[in-house]
């Protein structure tokens, strides 16, 4: 991890004009990411989330330092593609435009499930979820794109659990297995499955910069941060942790590094990349991760599975 400093009072350029949509904003990095960036005077903040009481508390700590700044929560549960459809709607009838997409939200190593869809649910959460909400907010970015002086920019939270994967990095065929094997009895399925969403969030934006030029999309990981993702794990789960993480920060400081992408000047990022905290471009270390093929495949998967959700309704 790197020791740059980033300091999000000082850091953060004036953001006046521009409009936000955060994902998983009422709690942990999504909240500090509302936090930070509406003390720097942005035009509006859409953010989503579950829980509109957590949501209304958060409103109104931003209001008391931040009182210009127009939020506005959107609730929205990610892996119900009908309730991500119903929330790009009423975004889409609010605003006439979206500057910058953080793709926050998301579940960790959570028990076997499918989602309300069929997909297994941390992949549905993390990626499918987050996917339908790209497209159907594109024509919006676009639009805004093509507007004199923009830096239009999709920010994917990925993780370095994208090191651990099935052998082929994504087993499209089994994420509509309900209990489907995903690797061997030392590496757990719930981690699998977490570290193959995290991959897909990863080479995501690799097809979003090479589809959408106009548009600025990487992937960011946070760090290792002691946040409510960590709820579901035992004793064991807690030792893998452990070994893996090489230092530990709080939940305002895992903010950084997507805060840092959302609202760094555009020259210091490269779409399509991928950074470690904070603000550090990294090149994936493992085979699945550099697999330009794989990611290829993961963007026609994607837009195969979304066809029929194709238009906000």
């Amino acid at each position: 991890m790197s020791t740059t400093t980033f300091n999000p009072a000082t850091g953060i350029p004036d953001q006046s004009g521009r409009v936000f949509f955060i994902t998983g904003g009422t709690t942990g990095l999504g909240a500090s990411s509302v936090t930070f960036i509406a003390a720097q005077h942005p035009a509006h903040i859409y953010f989503s989330g579950r829980n509109r009481s957590r949501a209304e508390q958060l409103i109104a700590k931003v209001q008391q330092s931040s009182s210009s700044t127009k939020l506005t929560f959107i609730e929205c549960d990610l892996s119900s593609l009908a309730s991500v459809q119903t929330a790009a709607q009423k975004f889409l009838s609010e605003s006439d435009r979206l500057d910058v997409l953080m793709n926050n939200a998301g579940i960790m190593a959570t028990p076997a499930s499918v989602s309300k869809d069929g997909y297994e649910i941390q992949f549905a959460t993390n990626h499918i979820g987050h996917a339908l909400l790209i497209k159907l907010l594109l024509p919006r970015m676009l639009e805004t794109a093509a507007q004199p002086n923009s830096d239009v920019r999709i920010v994917n939270l990925s993780s370095v659990a994208y090191k651990t994967t099935p052998d082929a990095g994504i087993e499209f065929a089994k994420l509509k297995t309900r209990n489907a094997n995903y690797g061997p009895f030392y590496n757990p399925n719930k981690w699998m499955c977490y570290g193959q969403s995290k991959l897909a969030n990863l080479l995501y934006p690799i097809e979003l910069a090479a589809h959408h030029p106009s548009i600025t999309s990487v992937a960011v990981h946070p760090g290792f941060i002691k946040t409510e993702l960590h709820a579901h794990e035992g004793f064991f789960d807690k030792q893998i942790v452990n070994m893996i993480a090489d230092k530990w920060i709080d939940e305002k400081e895992g903010a950084y590094n997507q805060t840092w992408a959302a609202t760094t000047a555009k020259k210091n990022l490269q779409s399509g990349s991928y950074y470690e905290p904070v603000g550090i471009k990294t090149v994936p270390v493992t085979k699945q991760a550099k697999d330009r093929a794989l990611a290829k495949k993961l963007w026609e998967w994607t837009e195969k599975e979304l066809e029929a959700w194709a238009q906000a309704k």
